[in-house]
């Protein structure tokens, strides 16, 4: 293999929602090279930040049903006992909920973490405190998804952060959806929370590092045979 072909088999695609953002990075660039080259430089790197940002690798997900896989790239920041938000129409049963953290320099595409159907979806308008605060599930700005498979349902909750002030929606109610599929984007830095079924344990630890479509959060099923994948 080429030192060229090698580089680009490390560069991940850019999704088409961070192409304006790129190309507003760049145009600032080249205006502060004009006016005072160093600051153009640093406009350079904060352009390179942004494209970085932007990535939409392609991930390989086990499949087989029963496995819930993280729905987003980050640190897992709490694994608890809560109350779903309440337009998941999940009860006011405690549920185990796993809260993934994503910072600025994680990738923000988030995916189904099962195969199901989108069987609701509701915007919930809120405020933008710290993202890994354990306030932010019920104040901040939030997009909650319920998703139903033969085995269960679940509910993945896109929220906004201090400095993410947009959640991008890929699908919509009614659709079904692939395990490890793009769902949707928060920019710039923020967190997702999956609420699993009562009694379900938890495959991953706090702290831990996950990846989005790859990472196994949970298994609905009893047993565990041979994993297969499917890349997307």
């Amino acid at each position: 293999m080429s030192v060229l072909a090698s580089i680009r088999s490390q560069l991940a695609p850019v999704h088409r929602e961070g192409l304006p953002f790129i190309g507003v990075f760049a145009v600032v660039s080249l205006l502060l090279l004009w006016l005072w080259s160093p600051l153009g430089w640093l406009g350079a790197l904060a352009t390179l930040w942004c494209v970085y940002f932007f990535r939409d690798p392609v991930r390989v997900t086990p499949v087989r049903d029963g496995i819930v896989v993280a729905p987003a790239d980050g640190r897992v920041s709490r694994i608890v006992n809560a109350v779903a938000p309440k337009e998941l129409g999940l009860g006011e049963r405690p549920l185990p909920r796993v809260s993934i953290f994503m910072s600025v320099f994680d990738c923000h595409v988030n995916r189904s973490p099962l195969t199901g159907k989108i069987e609701r979806m509701a915007y919930h308008h809120g405020v933008f405190l710290n993202a890994d605060l354990d306030k932010a599930s019920e104040d901040n700005e939030r997009n909650c998804l319920l998703i139903a498979s033969d085995r269960a349902r679940i509910g993945v909750v896109q929220i906004a952060g201090l400095i993410a002030r947009r959640i991008v929606c890929f699908v919509r109610e009614g659709a079904s959806v692939g395990a490890g599929e793009r769902i949707g984007m928060i920019r710039f830095g923020s967190r997702v929370d999956v609420y699993l079924p009562e009694g379900v344990r938890p495959l991953i630890a706090e702290g831990q590092t996950a990846v989005a479509g790859e990472t196994v959060i949970a298994d609905l099923a009893a047993r565990d045979p041979q994993r297969t994948f499917r890349v997307g």
